[in-house]
């Protein structure tokens, strides 16, 4: 009698983890498995065609709106009406899964909380599990904590009080290494979202609610389409109704910006609303546009604001694309963390965090997202200003906005500059994140603001595209690698004496430094930091 055939789907190189057995069930991975046979050849084809899009960009310097799908465009359709649990989004909190976090963000009396496997998630394998986990405890509710240094207890409101979960899980170019598929590493995407709704769809619908998703990095609507199927399929395999999933785009990546009606159209009976972030956007125009010389290199990046001529372009499409076809247009992120000692500079940063909000709301967005329970409140008031009891603004149709294609990507309309200061920071802020994300941290507090993967990406790019472009400061030199390496040299020393020897030991600092360098200053110029990144995460 032959043995039995091995199971498509394996666990490898992953220590046990406390109760992870209610999580990678039998049935869950069955599942997951299956996804990955349908689906994982075509993830594999639009992979690849990323890399013939960008050789296109490279070879033309410019990008147009697609004349393939301009029926899409101009036709006369609507994406299905939101359901209730979804209908109102005017304030959206984002962080990871983490037991802390979870209960303060469904606590935070935000909307709907943004649930992040990605970007705020370093993925590890303790981070993947009882993330999921905690979300499971969560629905259940079963979910409390006890800080072991403070010894303050945290438990969930009533329910009517929490917010909405949208689930975001990992880009499609990302792999989880410890779940083996047919002999190679699995679709990050596919296990999280795979693990996600199999274990929740049916317990979200009970709660009154759904499997809500946001998808992060998508970069054309061939995507979107693999996404709408995989969501049909999964539907069908549970046995819920079809349209019991919503998904938020983020429009994050340039080229998806020129396809954001067909993006919706794809997901039509699907679809949620898009989002428009701000890092991930200008790290996919530094990528994309890397070899178009001067005109498109970016000054610091805190010097581009949404009220950036290209940036508002691309906002303002969003939010007429998004309430053309009846779907929910979400801004971005307010990322200060409030001090606990100085209150001048929180009086100074809410005035900043209140005039980005209004200007949203203003603007015709439906919601915008937060980054701490402080800013809750803030972000609250500025959209009942303009809402009032309305749950959203897409009656305002915003036909007044026009955006031709080039606008999109006109960077050189943009006065500043990029400057010393900003290569010091962009090293300080590189080498501090990526240290953390080694360690399993992928959200952290650094320099009074909340950053994530996206904060790394645009810093260590913006490395990579001065050098490259010759930038030549206001103090008179020049961005080289040798400065980089001189910058970098001296941040670490300071490290070493800001931490101290013991912590500095103890960290990643020498190991971020190291990678920090290596995706700044190659040749060869790394899609994703996240990559070699992912090679050196231990866990």
């Amino acid at each position: 009698m032959s043995a039995p055939a091995p199971s498509p789907l394996a666990i490898v190189d992953a220590e046990p983890l406390p109760r992870q057995d209610e999580v990678l069930t039998g049935p869950a991975l069955a599942f997951v498995a299956e996804l990955h046979r349908r689906f994982a050849p075509r993830r594999a084809e639009l992979l690849a065609r990323r890399g013939e899009r960008r050789a296109e960009i490279a070879r033309t310097s410019t990008l147009d709106f697609l004349p393939d799908t301009a029926q899409v465009r101009e036709g006369d359709w609507k994406v299905a009406p939101a359901p209730a649990a979804l209908n109102d989004r005017r304030v959206e909190i984002t962080g990871p899964t983490d037991r802390k976090m979870t209960i303060n963000a469904l606590n935070s009396g935000a909307k709907v909380w943004l649930a992040d496997f990605e970007d705020a998630s370093a993925p590890t394998w303790e981070n993947v599990v009882l993330g999921q986990l905690n979300l499971i405890d969560a629905y259940e509710r079963r979910i409390d904590f006890t800080d072991s240094r403070t010894g303050k207890a945290y438990a969930l409101r009533p329910a009517e009080e929490l917010a909405t979960v949208v689930m975001r899980p990992r880009g499609w170019h990302l792999q989880e290494r410890h779940l083996r598929f047919e002999g190679g590493p699995a679709s990050g995407s596919l296990v999280d979202f795979g693990l996600y709704f199999f274990h929740n769809a049916q317990r979200l619908i009970d709660l009154g609610k759904g499997p809500y998703f946001y998808l992060p990095k998508t970069e054309s609507h061939l995507e979107a389409r693999l996404w709408n199927d995989i969501f049909v399929f999964a539907q069908d395999y549970v046995g819920i109704p079809q349209g019991t999933v919503r998904a938020t785009v983020l429009i994050e990546t340039i080229t998806a910006a020129y396809e954001m009606d067909e993006i919706l159209f794809e997901l039509k009976d699907h679809a949620a609303g898009l989002n428009a972030g701000r890092w991930d956007y200008l790290f996919s125009i530094v990528k994309n546009f890397r070899d178009g010389g001067e005109k498109f290199v970016l000054p610091d990046r805190n010097a581009v604001t949404m009220t950036a001529p290209f940036m508002r372009a691309y906002t303002e499409l969003l939010v007429r694309t998004c309430h053309k076809r009846g779907a929910h247009a979400i801004g971005g992120m307010a990322a200060f963390i409030p001090s606990r000692k100085d209150a001048e500079v929180n009086k100074v940063a809410f005035e900043k965090v209140k005039a980005d909000k209004d200007r949203e709301a203003g603007d015709g967005f439906d919601g915008s997202w937060v980054a701490h329970p402080d800013l809750v409140p803030i972000a609250m008031a500025s959209f009942d200003a303009v809402l009032g009891e309305k749950p959203n603004q897409k009656d305002r149709l915003r036909e007044d906005v026009s955006v031709a294609p080039g606008e999109l990507i006109a960077i050189d309309s943009l006065d500043a500059k990029p400057t010393y200061e900003g290569l010091v920071n962009a090293v300080q802020v590189g080498i501090r994140y990526i240290e953390a994300w080694l360690r399993g941290l992928g959200a952290v507090g650094i320099f009074g603001l909340m950053e994530d993967a996206a904060t790394a990406e645009i810093s260590r790019s913006q490395i990579w595209q001065w050098i490259n472009a010759g930038v030549v400061f206001e103090n008179g030199r020049q961005a080289t690698a040798e400065l980089t390496r001189e910058i970098a040299a001296q941040e670490l020393a300071a490290l070493r004496t800001e931490v101290g020897e013991e912590a500095f030991a103890s960290g990643k600092w020498q190991q971020a430094h190291d990678l920090l360098l290596q995706v700044a200053l190659d040749a060869d110029y790394a899609d994703f930091l996240t990559l070699p990144a992912y090679d050196q995460l231990t866990g």
